[in-house]
């Protein structure tokens, strides 16, 4: 697959999403066949007026490139200054969050609040991709509600600014992550661009998967909480689009094992007493379904040394065997 200039491996691409794809989650996602990972989303202003944790953010792998970095804001200067700062650290694509449903990203303006001003989408698509030589793409949901549903004209007016792609996320702002995502809407966006169009919202499996690519025709399938605990499903995702084949989802013994080697990685990043706490959810998602799970997940949401909680997965491993 193909986004402007830039070669993809695949077209299962993993969700940008605050405070789980971190560099750590992108590169375990990468090594399951993920064809193309997101940053979490960065904030155009921060990074602007230098603020270092915002920059962190943006720090990409040698093994995850081609990598898309992900940048949320509403004043077009602003963004496009940011996205040749982007460019610079490595980005291989740059994408503006215009999806973000929650409140305090929307009352200043940003993330899904863009799609209520079509004219500004305008201004700010065609700022950024001028300031920049790698491929701008855009990431939006259904509208703003039922009342609104405007994805079609927003992506249209992106394409004709430059975009590279768009990515559509089938719910409303006022749905969030509630009910079911509406992927008519992405086959609507499909039928009326010509540039590759990402659909995202509901797969949680690699037939969902298919059955995205089927019904809308898209371009592309975006995972976003269907691989939190999951980076496997990009592996088993890919396989069964390319030969049919359903493999095998992960045991105990193969959760626990990566729960372990994604902890090792987050504490090399950010410290142990971070990284542990940073594990908490995570391990709490590997962990979901498993026999005795809510027992552990409790002790490891009380824990803050890695010592203990590789112990523990241990100990639990040995009485499910």
């Amino acid at each position: 697959m193909q986004i402007g200039s830039v070669k993809i491996r695949n077209n299962v691409f993993l969700a940008p999403m605050a405070g789980i794809t971190d560099l750590a989650f992108r590169q375990l996602c990468k090594r399951q066949d993920c064809g193309l990972t997101y940053t979490e989303m960065v904030s155009a202003k921060g990074l602007y007026y230098k603020n270092e944790n915002t920059g962190e953010l943006l720090v990409i792998a040698e093994e995850e490139k081609p990598a898309a970095a992900q940048i949320f804001g509403s004043d077009p200067g602003i963004l496009a200054a940011t996205a040749k700062d982007v460019e610079a650290r490595g980005a291989a694509i740059i994408d503006i969050n215009m999806g973000c449903p929650t409140p305090k990203i929307v009352k200043n303006g940003d993330g899904s609040a863009l799609m209520k001003r079509p004219e500004l989408v305008r201004e700010i698509v065609r700022q950024v991709s001028r300031a920049v030589q790698v491929p701008v793409t855009i990431k939006i949901r259904k509208g703003w509600d039922d009342g609104s549903v405007n994805a079609v004209q927003i992506a249209a007016i992106a394409e004709a600014e430059g975009a590279a792609a768009v990515t559509v996320h089938g719910r409303t702002r006022e749905q969030f992550y509630s009910g079911t995502a509406d992927w008519l809407i992405i086959k609507d966006v499909k039928r009326a661009l010509k540039i590759p169009v990402i659909g995202n919202g509901d797969i949680f499996s690699p037939q969902d998967a298919k059955r995205m690519l089927e019904e809308t025709g898209c371009d592309a399938v975006m995972i976003g909480r269907g691989a939190q605990g999951n980076p496997w499903i990009f592996k088993r995702t890919t396989a069964y689009l390319e030969s049919g084949v359903l493999l095998p989802e992960p045991d105990a013994a193969e959760r626990v094992e990566m729960i372990l080697r994604h902890m090792k990685m987050v504490v090399g990043y950010k410290g142990e007493e971070n990284g542990v706490k940073e594990m908490r959810k995570h391990a709490a998602w590997y962990l979901k379904g498993l026999p005795g799970c809510t027992r552990i997940k409790s002790e490891i949401f009380t824990m803050t040394a890695a010592a203990d909680v590789e112990a523990l997965l241990l100990d639990y491993m040995r009485q499910i065997d």
